[in-house]
């Protein structure tokens, strides 16, 4: 292609139309600029020196200025909720809400921000109607798990049942805690003055339903445990003892670790029917490839009973020889204040084993010898041992380390289920 003269006529008109948009797009910056006012620049520099107290009160004389300012209205909303100054986050995304002339998308963030200001400000009547009112929205997978969050700390089950159904026609995933909610319906309903009998089986049905559709996709030793637990305790309320020990004894094959629970429930309903000699030889089988602290006190006290002193300190000093716990030697020695305080005169104790371990030969050495020192070795022991076994004498959540000294299937620190495991602190360690 041949080059014209005429085309040269195009580079300054070109460069003119550049010059002349330069200019336009400068006054229009310059013109947005003096419109803002000296509060957003105060608010800015008061952010870049970190002084966010005197930020945030130039931003909201900005508010006030110019209330079309929604997304500056959202984000001192936030910063407010995190801060945990809730009446003025509130405040914030009411007067937002208040505005006739403010657009459906904003009207549904300012509804679900006040939503969770409420719930953050512990307002769960609020929180919940706020919630509902944005199910309709694009906020609804998020409006629906915050429900289920309040009906959980209501303790309205049925309605937490309900809204995971809802979820999950929004989301294909697993709710776990589904089959816990179920559990809870059935311990309410065994928990009221008759026993509702229908309503609990009804509900362990549905958390054996709930359980079977997860399959896979959950480990199911604690759900399980939770059923088995649940139908046992419903088959005591019903009189059906037998009924009940086939369910006990199955959590030692279904979820072995939590056997432990269970463990003085297991052996009752071996001795309400004349077999506690075969309920311990299960327990002590069981603790010897699963090894618990309340187990192994369990199979003591009762070896205490069933066999004398000498063969259940046997037991003991092999135990704590093979998992030296100081928490054990607590248990045994409050076992042995309570059954006596002192040895059994019937049954000598042997020397230490000269072989043993040294938590062994140290064991073996504390037993006493004389009747009349033997209370008063034990208690001063025990008295010294406890002081330390205190803080160890727990139960830990692995998400948020709440400590308790009772079992929970769900958290009271940080509401999660299936947390805590079924062994003591000083197990876990």
């Amino acid at each position: 292609m041949d080059f014209e003269p005429w085309w040269l006529i195009f580079l300054p008109l070109l460069f003119a139309l550049g010059w002349i948009a330069a200019r336009v797009d400068i006054r229009q910056m310059l013109s947005e600029t003096r419109n803002l006012p000296n509060s957003y620049f105060k608010g800015l520099n008061f952010l870049l020196n970190e002084e966010p107290d005197r930020a945030i009160d130039a931003f909201v004389e900005v508010a006030k200025l110019d209330p079309e300012t929604t997304e500056l209205h959202f984000a001192l909303g936030s910063l407010f909720r995190r801060r945990g100054e809730m009446e003025r986050a509130i405040r914030v995304h009411q007067s937002l809400l208040s505005r006739a002339d403010l657009p459906q998308v904003d009207r549904e963030t300012a509804q679900h921000e006040l939503a969770q200001d409420f719930l953050k400000a512990g307002m769960l009547d609020r929180a919940e109607q706020a919630f509902e009112q944005v199910l309709d929205s694009r906020f609804a997978v998020p409006a629906v798990r915050a429900l289920i969050r309040i009906y959980e700390s209501e303790h309205d089950w049925p309605r937490a049942i309900e809204a995971v159904k809802r979820l999950r026609a929004l989301v294909d995933e697993p709710v776990p805690q589904l089959i816990h909610y179920q559990c809870e319906r059935a311990v309410a309903a065994m928990a009221t003055k008759p026993p509702d009998i229908p309503a609990a089986e009804e509900a362990l049905d549905a958390a054996d339903n709930a359980a079977a559709a997860l399959g896979a996709k959950t480990n199911g030793q604690a759900s399980e445990a939770r059923i088995a637990i649940e139908r046992a305790r419903l088959a005591r309320l019903s009189s059906k003892p037998e009924r009940e020990r086939s369910y006990l004894v199955s959590i030692l094959d279904i979820a072995p670790e939590y056997a432990s629970l269970v463990a003085a429930d297991i052996l009752e309903s071996y001795r309400r029917v004349g077999q506690q000699t075969e309920g311990l030889q299960l327990l002590r089988n069981h603790y010897m490839r699963y090894p618990s602290l309340d187990t192994f006190n369990v199979v003591f006290r009762e070896l205490r009973a069933q066999e004398g002193h000498r063969l259940a300190w046997a037991f003991a000093r092999e135990a704590l020889r093979a998992h030296p716990s100081l928490l054990g030697l607590d248990r045994l020695l409050e076992a042995e204040l309570a059954s006596s305080g002192a040895p059994d005169p019937r049954t000598p104790l042997s020397a230490p084993d000269a072989g043993a371990s040294p938590q062994g030969q140290a064991l073996a050495s504390l037993v006493p010898t004389h009747e009349a020192a033997a209370g008063a070795d034990l208690s001063l022991l025990r008295s010294l041992i406890h002081k330390h076994t205190q803080r160890l004498d727990r139960y830990a959540c692995r998400v948020c380390g709440f400590e308790a000294r009772n079992f929970y299937w769900q958290c009271p620190g940080c509401n999660s289920w299936e947390t805590y495991q079924p062994r003591r602190l000083e197990e876990t360690k």
